[in-house]
């Protein structure tokens, strides 16, 4: 390799190194500031979806028609994967508190661990995941493609708000069908447990019900609602958001769906961690 040829490379190398250097100065510099507004942009979008479902109910002007029609469709889509997700999940939860509960010499307890682990966080967490996935996605689909066809400028045009017409049903849809989908999530859940600690496990079913029943109280199940009626708002509006947000055709579209599915999840295991320590701050004696 001659001089000029050996110089030509460095350079070249050198140029590589400095556009890669100042691609990861521009996102540094970008990506804090594109957080912010996407956090600001869905705070406004919260506080106006509420604003406007307490305003259309009272005048009487709630879309009835659009929410039964997006329940119906995300019940249909939830339902069938939140069961087939929520058996192996509670058999995993039976299998391992029976494992510790009989090295620690509790056995009788298996029923009151596996209650505590599937209402107190494992349906709300698994309805809320099955929410985000394939709720959301569809929802965030659905917007998405209305604003590249550019449906959502046409209603803002003719006067039509899209927040009340289309953010607000799809809101209070979600909403109930994540209530719905815990409360079948516990069921689910405690079915599982029972039938696998009794007949795999050779456990005593009036022993499992007891304790189940004594450790798992109301309280408990009022968190794990609590958290359904948070979460489903939470994937609503990121959702709508960037499905009402999105850009760049059909690509944006699909990026758009990745985005609110990531950001979503994020964002409820988070308000779940807060959400169970705050319980167990207020209510210490129901926490045990």
């Amino acid at each position: 390799m001659t001089f000029s040829e050996s110089g030509s490379a460095t350079t070249g190398t050198r140029d590589a190194i400095g556009e890669v250097a100042d691609g990861a100065r521009r996102y540094i510099a970008s990506h804090p500031l594109m957080s912010l507004g996407t956090l600001g942009g869905q705070a406004v979008l919260a506080v106006r979806t509420v604003q406007c479902l307490f305003t259309d109910a009272l005048a009487r002007r709630f879309q009835f028609r659009e929410f039964i029609q997006q329940a119906a469709f995300m019940a249909s889509t939830a339902f069938v994967p939140t069961i087939f997700v929520t058996i192996p999940i509670g058999v995993t939860l039976a299998i391992q508190f029976s494992l510790l509960a009989g090295q620690v010499g509790a056995t009788s307890l298996a029923g009151a661990a596996t209650g505590l682990a599937v209402i107190r966080q494992g349906a709300p967490l698994v309805a809320a995941v099955l929410l985000a996935a394939a709720v959301g996605s569809a929802v965030c689909a659905d917007l998405g493609s209305r604003t590249m066809r550019e449906e959502i400028d046409a209603m803002t045009v003719m006067g039509v708000s899209p927040i009340h017409r289309l953010v607000v049903p799809r809101f209070a849809a979600v909403i109930i069908v994540g209530i719905a989908l815990t409360g079948l999530t516990s069921f689910v859940g405690f079915l599982a447990g029972y039938t696998f600690n009794v007949y795999m496990q050779n456990g005593t079913p009036g022993s499992f019900v007891a304790t189940f029943s004594s450790f798992a109280t109301i309280g408990d199940l009022l968190l794990a609602l609590a958290k359904a009626v948070v979460f489903g708002a939470i994937v609503a509006i990121v959702s709508c958001h960037k499905g009402l947000s999105t850009r760049g055709g059909p690509a944006g579209v699909a990026n758009s769906v990745n985005a609110a599915v990531v950001e979503s999840i994020l964002l409820l295991m988070t308000v779940n961690v807060v959400m169970t320590q705050l319980y167990i701050i207020v209510f210490p004696k129901a926490s045990f």
